[in-house]
């Protein structure tokens, strides 16, 4: 059983996988209060689902590309529930989900704002050696290829067919994290940034410390 979440982006979304059958699961469009309703909405979807922690065998996160906030609240939290429960999470990258029951090859682009997307190129195999890019989005007919695609950003790439999901964002990391959470060494859950951060460290210099008497 395996309990996936994702809060990369305006939402909060949360499903619950057992076997290959969803047992329940939620997705509210919010601009903000990730960290304040992520809890309450993963408690909703097990009770929905009829589980409890506890039965949980894995979790799955999606780690990005996307909000930096936002990403850094589901991988606190999918660290902090593994620990406590003694059980591996899987950091999902948010493209890949998107790709998940999708034929191959395939191109993901999602929007990332500031006339900007994120891509990725999934070959026939389903690889995606060069990983996740950040694109000026009037470069995209240059630079990806134009057969399918999928994404929220998906009409950037003219010319492609373009996909709708094959299913929910929570659900593909799901069934990700279902097929990788018993891989040996398993890395704990990153942030997948891709954009530099916004803020940066201030260029004055703090105030001097006098020492203790």
């Amino acid at each position: 059983m395996v309990l996936a979440f994702d809060t990369s982006a305006a939402h909060c979304a949360a499903a619950l996988l057992s076997g290959s059958r969803v047992l329940a699961a939620a997705h509210e469009e919010m601009g903000k209060g990730q960290a304040e309703r992520l809890m309450p909405l993963i408690a909703e979807v097990l009770t929905k689902g009829g589980a409890s922690l506890s039965d949980l065998d894995a979790i799955g996160v999606g780690v990005g590309p996307g909000n930096f906030t936002g990403i850094r609240i589901s991988v606190s939290a999918a660290r902090g529930l593994a620990l406590a429960l003694g059980i591996p999470a899987v950091g999902v990258g948010t493209l890949e989900a998107r790709a998940e029951g999708l034929p191959r090859p395939l191109t993901v682009i999602d929007d990332a704002r500031r006339g900007e997307v994120y891509a990725q190129i999934f070959d026939g195999d389903g690889d995606a050696p060069d990983g996740p890019m950040l694109l000026d989005a009037g470069e995209v007919g240059l630079v990806l290829p134009s057969d399918r695609v999928t994404g929220t950003a998906a009409a950037a790439l003219q010319g492609a067919t373009a996909l709708p999901p094959a299913m929910p964002l929570a659900e593909a990391i799901a069934r990700i994290a279902a097929r990788r959470f018993r891989v040996p060494a398993l890395p704990r859950p990153a942030p997948l940034y891709v954009r530099a951060a916004d803020a940066a460290p201030s260029r004055e210099r703090g105030p001097a410390m006098l020492p203790s008497s």
